[in-house]
């Protein structure tokens, strides 16, 4: 049977040892995952497994009983154990045939740069029966397009700069052959609430989706993504109209916890409205150490309103840098109300900006007490009606704590200037 067009699941197996340990991260996924959905495709499976040869053909088998593509990266190299090739033509009963032409390119690759091919090296020469080869200039591991048992197994290199070229430049070309449909997809990001509250806010919208639609949720503390996908074949207006539905039901129910609507970060976001409203900004930071000032910098173009960051870790710096009184200090604690409100107003008067935004707490593990345990955090924000603080209480390690209270300062700002545009319109 000769597959005419795309039908059922997409399948991605990452082949190697390595990406089961500690340290190494695959990442080639995540580029065919956004490559797929030019042509309106969505993975279903993704997969890790072992170099051991039982393994791979373990993993191929059960691939093959439920996508109708699967995509490999990794296992095409010279040496013992690259086994994908190996493995494939295992389960598919058919034989490595050896290529003297892939052996000549291998060689005068090598040559090229002055050094003798190893001879371990004309395991690459070897490809399975029946496939067509994808040439990789890049690299010493062509890969492989295969069609067998009503399935298209596509075997790539693992190093993603190998890849990537072979997939933009010949994969990408003989799928789309399959059609396309598109894909209707939205990334709504959440602060401010937790998962089980959302997912209680938005229940009734679970009676609104439609078929095909699907709705994910991805928690992580501090930020949540909605996610909203839709494959469409035909319909389109129709298909548009049901989307548009639930996204507007989910943006009614969440109100302004939705910080992003196109899964832009929460710096991005400030950094646009601050740009748009042509207001500045400057931070005084004790407990996040620099990470809410490097988050607003991580955003292109942030010079135009972000002016000064200032670390003030030491009780020494707070007094010196931005006049916080000893006396203060002494009676209420660094960790306080009252310094938080200092550091940001006096942050904001020597910076000379619209807002300020300033934070003081105990990222732990040790330094905490009953009366001000681990995770405790209070957040100044200075405007020009005054300044406001804000208690919180995060969980978790050091590295979580800081990043929580960077979140939290950057949301308290969206939300005023959410409120200053308001009271704009009206």
């Amino acid at each position: 049977m000769i597959l005419k067009k795309a039908k059922g699941k997409i399948e991605f197996i990452a082949v190697g040892s390595e990406l089961l340990s500690s340290g190494f991260l695959e990442t080639n996924s995540l580029f065919l995952e956004e490559k797929l959905e030019e042509l309106g495709w969505t993975l279903s499976f993704k997969t890790v497994v072992s170099d051991r040869l039982s393994d791979l053909k373990e993993a191929i088998r059960e691939a093959g009983k439920r996508s109708w593509l699967i995509l490999m990266s990794g296992g095409l190299g010279p040496t013992e154990d690259d086994r994908t090739k190996q493995a494939l033509a295992a389960v598919l009963r058919r034989r490595l045939v050896f290529r003297p032409d892939i052996l000549e390119k291998i060689k005068e690759r090598f040559e090229s740069r002055g050094l003798v091919m190893p001879s371990s090296n004309r395991r690459q020469a070897y490809i399975i029966e029946g496939s067509e080869v994808l040439d990789n200039p890049h690299g010493t591991a062509p890969g492989l397009w295969l069609k067998a048992r009503n399935r298209i197994y596509v075997l790539l290199p693992g190093p993603p700069r190998e890849l990537k070229p072979m997939v933009e430049n010949q994969v990408l070309p003989r799928l789309k052959s399959f059609g396309r449909v598109q894909l209707l997809k939205v990334v709504l990001r959440v602060t401010g609430a937790g998962e089980s509250w959302i997912e209680d806010q938005i229940r009734p919208v679970y009676k609104l989706l439609p078929s095909g639609l699907e709705l994910t949720t991805l928690a992580s503390p501090g930020d949540i993504q909605i996610r909203l996908s839709m494959p469409v074949a035909r319909n389109l207006d129709k298909a548009r109209k049901d989307f548009n539905l639930v996204k507007n039901e989910i943006c009614r129910l969440l109100g302004d916890k939705i910080y992003s609507l196109e899964g832009e970060s929460l710096e991005k976001v400030i950094g646009d409205k601050l740009t748009r409203m042509k207001k500045t900004l400057a931070t005084a930071e004790s407990c996040s150490g620099g990470l809410l000032a490097s988050r607003i910098t991580d955003v292109p173009g942030s010079s135009n309103y972000f002016l000064e960051g200032m670390v003030v870790y030491s009780n020494q710096s707070k007094i010196r840098e931005l006049g916080v009184s000893e006396n203060l200090l002494k009676k209420k604690g660094a960790v306080s109300q009252e310094v938080a409100e200092v550091l940001a107003a006096n942050m904001r008067k020597k910076a000379a900006t619209d807002f300020a935004l300033a934070t003081t707490g105990i990222a732990g593990p040790s330094g905490g007490s009953k009366e001000k345990p681990v995770g405790l955090v209070y957040i100044g924000l200075a405007t020009p009606e005054g300044t406001v603080v804000e208690k919180n209480l995060f969980r978790g390690d050091r590295e979580l704590i800081k990043f929580q209270a960077t979140q939290k300062a950057l949301d308290m700002l969206r939300l005023k200037l959410i409120e200053i545009e308001r009271e704009q319109n009206q």
